[in-house]
């Protein structure tokens, strides 16, 4: 059973992530010759002060 987390900044909307699972678990289906059901996705949203890269906030 795959399962993916995926980590991103908040502020996609609804259908984003609708389009973005779907997308996700076709691709997962077709390489991995498994059913749609096996395939779980766990979205976190995180606030861009709680995400750094190369020692700076996002929100800064």
């Amino acid at each position: 059973m795959p399962t993916f987390n995926i980590q991103l900044f908040e502020g996609r909307s609804l259908e984003q992530k609708r389009e973005l699972v779907k997308a996700i678990t076709e691709v997962t289906c077709k390489t991995l010759a498994c059913a749609p059901e096996s395939v779980d996705i766990v979205i976190q949203e995180v606030k861009k002060e709680n995400w750094a890269t190369g020692g700076k906030l996002w929100s800064d």
